[in-house]
């Protein structure tokens, strides 16, 4: 993730302007506000303890539960309870928040100290995920629940969808297991890749299935890379599943056609196949 030369805290961290990022938010933020959301106490304890993000985060994760909450609610009303707090657990676990955060290219402003920093700490997804809860509770303070309902559905709604699409384990590796299981395609087999240094690592996974590599993943943990790759592998087999099934229809219908007096295979509905005149 780059940071841009530069710095807006007096040299101690190189990170982009938040000014930036309130234009990427879209919303009317103080700039005060944002500058305590993007402070982590690692920066607090060296610079005479400036007010952290942790009680904004406490606060801006009951605002991000409250909308997914009844956006689930509304929008799926056949599930059960049980399944919709399966769903809403999926997308606010921290591994869904810190990829929200990353698009945001959140990890870039957060204010850390020198030992986060040097030890990866602008990536790490317990961190971006806490500055993401810590963003939406500032934009709540100071916007309204209306402004903070706003942008949770415009970094949320995707999550939702795609995690709407998964099965009971509500990851992408269960889901591939159940759809490999209906169609007895054998079990899913990964293997990893490791590359980088201790502190920075990055996993690359690939997925095969029956013996064909059906896809990859990179990831900063075994696990995501993995999850990237199922749901690659999960994506393709169901492409092909509608391609088999949609020739097989086509099929069908030309044999139809084919068996009644007067039409030949492609010949569309109420063709007579006989010569113009």
């Amino acid at each position: 993730m780059g940071v841009v030369s530069r710095s807006w805290d007096g040299g101690v961290n190189a990170g982009r302007d938040p000014a930036e990022l309130r234009h990427a938010l879209g919303v009317p933020i103080m700039p005060a506000s944002l500058e305590r959301a993007l402070t982590h106490r690692s920066y607090a304890y060296e610079n005479d303890n400036p007010p952290t993000n942790e009680r904004l985060e406490f606060l801006g994760d009951s605002v991000l539960g409250l909308v997914v909450t009844d956006t689930l609610y509304r929008g799926y009303p056949n599930l059960p309870e049980g399944q919709l707090a399966k769903l809403r657990a999926a997308v606010v676990q921290m591994g869904a928040l810190a990829e929200v955060a990353r698009e945001l290219s959140l990890g870039a402003y957060v204010r850390l100290g020198r030992g986060e920093q040097v030890t990866g700490g602008r990536n790490k997804p317990s961190i971006l995920a806490d500055t993401l809860e810590a963003v939406i509770g500032a934009v709540y303070i100071d916007c309204g629940l209306d402004e903070a309902r706003a942008l949770v559905h415009r970094l949320f709604d995707p999550v939702i969808a795609r995690s709407a699409r998964l099965g009971a384990g509500l990851d992408w590796k269960t889901s591939l297991q159940e759809l490999t299981a209906v169609k007895m395609l054998g079990v899913p087999d990964y293997q990893v890749e490791e590359s980088g240094p201790d502190h920075q690592k990055s996993f690359r996974a690939t997925v095969r299935v029956g013996g064909r590599v059906l896809g990859s993943g990179q990831g900063r943990t075994k696990k995501a890379a993995e999850q990237q790759a199922a749901e690659a592998a999960w994506q393709a087999i169901t492409a092909e599943s509608e391609g088999n099934l949609a020739t097989e229809n086509g099929d069908l219908r030309d044999r139809g056609r084919a068996d009644r007096p007067g039409e030949k295979p492609g010949d569309k509905p109420g063709d007579k196949g006989g010569p113009e005149r």
